[in-house]
């Protein structure tokens, strides 16, 4: 059993393979096309753009791993069904149980390596694509140049025109509240030093403090002010959500809650990803069933059906994510629940074969 079970693991690894040598590229392509698009404007060249387009395809690989996961599995085990490899298991005794074990320890060692890819590879070099291209298209963060980066807690509110690394910050305005509602002060500074993660040194300062209605204004070479948001949670405001790792989703998700911004979009991302651990289950669950119930129909017609049924299921599932985000589901259930109802269709289709 040891033998076949190691065949049946390396035919599924070739397929995972095969899968992602044609999926893969072809995705790829187009983000190229997409970023080529951009290729003249500021200092984006050719170049970059192949550059560009290489950083994005860890994070590309990671979107498409269901469907590889599903058209890889399918691959393999049809092949086996059409050489007839699979009727002579089951005639040697071979359950569709001991035939699925291979498909899911493969399965089960792709979400291990897309959880390091996730964690350590595709945040970094998404991001350095992303810094790359507005480097060379002159912009300053994604909100576009001129806008900064706005954020806020209970009685303050943050903007930063733009941070030259994790130590100094340009053209800063910060608005402190009153517990009502109304501005207390206003002040700008020229630029800010990052003395650490609490403590700021602003510079070239100008204060107006609103009293009734009287407005004082004062300036000073440089003040010091305790800080709400540190120099992680700045960088982070200027990434996409997907972009981001899980270690980083997870906290900047907590920084929002506790200072009552708005975190939906952000705990979205964070959920996703553990829902697409599921869907890449659920699709090693579907490709056994798929191709034991085709024994007769062709591999192409196999590859075609489970590629229509592999599309459908990526739009049905992005369109979930997005109703839920626009309609303020709740962002855990609507990330998780179509691939726990993708695992139990899958499993309750599997169970007809035991």
């Amino acid at each position: 059993m040891t033998i076949i079970n190691r065949y049946l693991t390396l035919q599924v690894l070739i397929g995972l393979v095969v899968a992602t040598a044609v999926i893969l590229p072809a995705f790829s392509f187009l983000d190229l096309l997409e970023q080529l698009g951009k290729v003249g404007t500021g200092t984006y060249r050719v170049q970059d753009a192949l550059l560009d387009t290489s950083f994005l395809l860890p994070r590309r690989f990671i979107q498409l791993a269901p469907f590889i996961a599903l058209l890889g599995t399918v691959f393999a085990l049809g092949r086996l069904a059409v050489n007839l490899e699979l009727t002579a298991l089951r005639v040697a005794g071979l359950s569709p149980t001991r035939i699925s074990l291979a498909p899911l320890g493969v399965g089960l060692a792709l979400l291990l390596f897309i959880a390091v890819l996730e964690q350590f590879v595709a945040p970094y070099l998404q991001q350095k694509a992303f810094s790359n291209q507005a480097a060379a298209l002159g912009k300053t963060t994604e909100l576009g140049k001129g806008l900064g980066i706005w954020t806020r807690d209970e009685q303050n509110i943050l903007r930063i025109g733009e941070m030259q690394g994790d130590k100094r910050a340009e053209n800063i305005e910060l608005m402190h509240f009153d517990r009502n509602g109304f501005l207390v002060t206003y002040t700008h500074a020229k630029y800010a030093i990052v003395i650490d993660d609490n403590l700021w040194e602003l510079n070239d300062v100008i204060t107006k403090t609103f009293t009734g209605e009287r407005v004082e204004s004062a300036n000073a070479s440089s003040i010091l002010w305790k800080s709400f948001v540190n120099p992680e949670d700045i960088s982070t405001l200027n990434k996409s959500p997907e972009s981001l790792s899980p270690t980083e989703l997870f906290q900047h998700v907590s920084f929002l809650r506790d200072t009552g911004q708005e975190a939906d979009a952000y705990s979205m991302a964070l959920w996703r990803k553990m829902g697409g651990a599921l869907t890449t289950i659920a699709m090693l669950l579907f490709s056994i069933p798929f191709v034991l119930s085709s024994a007769r129909t062709g591999l192409g017609r196999k590859m075609v059906l489970a590629a229509l049924m592999g599309v459908g299921i990526y739009l049905v599932d992005q369109i979930i994510a997005n109703t839920g985000l626009r309609l303020n589901f709740n962002p855990l259930l609507t990330a998780l629940i179509p691939g726990l109802v993708l695992i139990t269709m899958a499993s309750l289709w599997l169970r007809r074969f035991f």
